[in-house]
């Protein structure tokens, strides 16, 4: 036996059964057109910048283990009380937690199938019981599927992921009235959306809604992400957070973010203005793109003889990453397969995208 065997032995049987999570390639290298793992192309608010850099005098001292006035400040912005927030090291952290409080093996936990992957993969390394809903119409939401599944918990990402997808809020409504369990809205994409259902808590104390700084705010490198709910389920997972689970510069970064609320609503707007015209211009194509209301777009490729399919979706994601653009291809899945995701970039990087994606269509 190796030693790689003999170590292998030693671990949990339900961790050597997980599939990692894989995210998208990140290459720091120059030259490089990154749209792949929808991160902001502006730059953080300098306001951002000052308080992170104020704090590094003290990263001596331990973090606020709660981190309370960054739960307060997300509390004043969404009109809750301090109690109704829980701050995450991104909102991956809050994802975990709640697997953790609310999925066992005998405590289903479940999504939309495709959804976000890190899900299942939460769950595998908790031991849950997993179930995924398939969509019966394409990023179609199924209420009475879900309803009927026998969660204990229930993740439902809004704007989808990878489609862009808003589901109508209706159908959220009557979901939260009818399921039993802990309903989660995943509500990474939110900003670009511009509407929440973080006001339906006041209604659904069971509904927990996540968001996080990465991506409106331009604050990947940081990882702050929180969830919203009743002070019953916020406690739960207090429960169990690790006590410094967001440093004090992220937590003085989060605060200055939402205090400088304009700036963000600027470079929230230019993404939506750009990926509005950009989704334009693919359909002018003739390529099918989805109503995206986050920051990419879900694009169905097809050649100059109009052709599409996994061959194609698949030669296009190969000619791009060959000329140093990175998209996102999922080709596990029927809905996905024919498709690409594409995160929006600043006009200069989408123009890279434009020309690269021209020279394919004639075959250069």
């Amino acid at each position: 036996m190796s030693v790689g065997e003999e170590i292998s032995s030693l671990a949990s049987p339900k961790v050597l059964e997980v599939a990692p999570y894989v995210p998208g390639a990140q290459i720091n290298e120059a030259g490089w057109v990154k749209l792949n793992t929808n991160e902001s192309p502006y730059p953080a608010s300098p306001m951002v910048i000052d308080a992170a850099q104020a704090e590094l005098d003290r990263v001596a001292l331990y973090p606020d283990p709660p981190a309370r006035r960054l739960r307060e400040r997300i509390a004043k912005h969404w009109g809750l009380s301090a109690e109704q927030v829980i701050a995450g090291n991104g909102s991956d952290d809050v994802l975990n937690l709640l697997i953790r409080v609310f999925s066992d093996a005998d405590r289903t936990v479940g999504a939309m199938e495709p959804s976000y992957s890190l899900y299942p993969v939460l769950a595998a390394c908790n031991g849950s019981n997993w179930k995924s809903v398939p969509f019966e119409q394409p990023f179609r939401l199924p209420v009475d599927q879900i309803v009927a599944g026998g969660f204990n918990l229930f993740f439902l990402t809004c704007p989808h992921a990878p489609s862009g997808v808003v589901f109508p809020r209706a159908e959220i409504e009557e979901l939260a009235e009818r399921f039993q369990g802990i309903l989660v809205v995943d509500e990474a994409y939110g900003d670009f959306a511009g509407e929440s259902v973080i006001s339906l808590l006041k209604r659904f104390p069971r509904l927990v809604v996540t968001r996080t700084f990465s991506k409106s705010f331009g604050l990947a490198g940081l990882r702050i992400g929180y969830g919203v709910s009743s002070p019953e389920v916020i406690g739960l997972l207090d429960r169990i957070r690790d006590s410094y689970n967001l440093d004090r510069v992220a937590q003085a970064a989060g605060i200055a973010a939402l205090d400088d609320w304009g700036y963000y609503e600027a470079t929230i707007g230019k993404t939506c203005y750009v990926r509005d015209f950009y989704r334009n211009e693919f359909e002018n194509l003739g390529w099918d793109v989805y109503p995206s209301q986050a920051n990419f777009l879900f694009v169905r490729p097809q050649n100059n003889e109009g052709e599409f399919g996994p061959e194609v979706a698949e030669s296009l994601f190969k000619h791009l990453k060959e000329n140093r653009v990175l998209v996102r291809y999922f080709a596990s899945h029927a809905l996905t397969r024919d498709f690409l995701r594409i995160s929006i970039g600043d006009e200069d990087q989408m123009l890279v995208l434009w020309d690269t994606i021209t020279r394919w269509l004639s075959n250069e």
